[in-house]
């Protein structure tokens, strides 16, 4: 047994060697902690939504009369100034009511002349049955019957003269009508779309045709659909930007100047129209273009960031990460530091956040190296799910 014990006892020591060597070794090979050095970003935390652009103002140019669209003058992309011509319709039919109204108003007038000419003669033909009715050489009846002449006349004369107010109303409307056959640009801007056609009837009795657009493209106002868990973070005035497809690389300012009120329902998804206007003295901007916005909530220039990965909720572990955070606005977390070669739990104070990063105000260093626990983003705190857009 004694040299049995001789043998297994250096065995078993070797044994236990090779088992540490190995375990060793698996414990050299494992996977290091992700990791990620902080450093100095700007951020920003924001409302993002899907809009389109249309002119600040612009005006529907549509004709009050019917008729044959005969001849355009402009085209689209054309830059007119106000008053100048832009179409005509057809003027022979109105052309024609203006010329009856004027005759028939000649008719009424000379019928009011000649009538002021009957009513003389009467007036003379009373003046006569008066004197003679004062001599006693002509008869009451006959007096009577001139001064009734003389108000008939009178009253034919005011009868004449309603109809020429009549007539010189409806010529009025008539001459309208002829002036409305030259369509005039009503403000300084450009044409931007054309939905009339030379030669083309249009029809004012059931509505009023459009002809034309004309827009002042030196301000573009940015329609956006906010959905409504976004709403209350907007606030009037608050900065906003856009960036377009072909222009990815540019951002166009403004100020938030009016959430409607009225919603649009697409799909049971409730979205609220957010518009605000940006300057656009080049023309780079045009009508119908999609735009990529984003409202500042708020913003951090030149800080220390890190992902949100790396953060967890301070009292989740240890007692010195459960104190309150400081400043209005911060939030205290809890990050993993490499501290020689080892992670250590460190109390920080965030700022402005976002889905990705979060501003850090105290805590940990430039260069230092936070530790990333995919984990960590979902316990932490998180702007709210917005509502997906179609």
């Amino acid at each position: 047994m004694r040299k049995l014990a001789y043998f297994f006892v250096p065995v078993a020591a070797l044994l236990g060697v090779a088992g540490w060597q190995f375990w060793s070794a698996r414990a050299d090979t494992r996977t290091p902690l992700p990791t990620h050095v902080v450093a100095i970003e700007d951020i920003e935390d924001t409302v993002s939504a899907l809009g389109n652009l249309q002119p600040l103002e612009y005006v529907d140019v549509g004709t009050q009369v019917s008729g044959q669209l005969q001849k355009i003058h402009v085209a689209v992309g054309d830059k007119v100034k106000e008053g100048q011509l832009l179409a005509e319709i057809d003027p022979a039919v109105y052309q024609a009511k203006v010329s009856a109204g004027e005759a028939q108003l000649l008719n009424l007038r000379a019928q009011i002349n000649e009538r002021a000419a009957h009513r003389r003669l009467m007036e003379q033909q009373l003046k006569r049955q008066k004197t003679l009715l004062e001599a006693r050489a002509t008869s009451q009846d006959a007096h009577d019957i001139a001064e009734a002449a003389v108000q008939q006349a009178t009253a034919q004369i005011q009868a004449l003269e309603a109809q020429v107010k009549q007539t010189q109303s409806t010529l009025n409307g008539d001459q309208a009508n002829l002036r409305y056959t030259k369509i005039y640009a009503t403000m300084d801007g450009t044409v931007v779309s054309l939905t009339a056609r030379q030669g083309q009837t249009l029809n004012a009795n059931q509505s009023a045709p459009i002809i034309l657009r004309i827009a002042d493209l030196d301000t573009m106002t940015v329609w956006t659909q906010v959905s409504e868990a976004d709403v209350p973070k907007l606030k009037l005035g608050m900065t906003a930007y856009f960036s377009t497809l072909g222009r990815s690389d540019r951002r166009w300012y403004g100020m938030l100047r009016q959430v409607m009120p009225t919603p649009e329902i697409v799909n049971n998804v409730v979205l609220y129209n957010a518009l605000f206007d940006v300057p656009n003295p080049d023309h780079d901007l045009l009508p119908q273009m999609s735009a990529q916005t984003f409202f500042l909530i708020g913003e951090a220039k030149q800080v220390p960031v890190v992902p949100m990965a790396a953060l967890r909720p301070a009292g989740e572990r240890g007692g010195e990460a459960r104190r309150p955070g400081g400043r209005r606005g911060e939030v205290r977390h809890v990050v993993r530091v490499i501290e020689d070669g080892k992670p250590v739990e460190r109390p920080v104070t965030v700022g402005v956040t976002n889905r990705l990063a979060a501003e850090i105000r105290s805590g940990v260093k430039v260069g230092e190296e936070v530790v990333i626990e995919p984990q960590a983003a979902s316990r932490g705190p998180r702007p709210p799910q917005r509502t997906p857009r179609l």
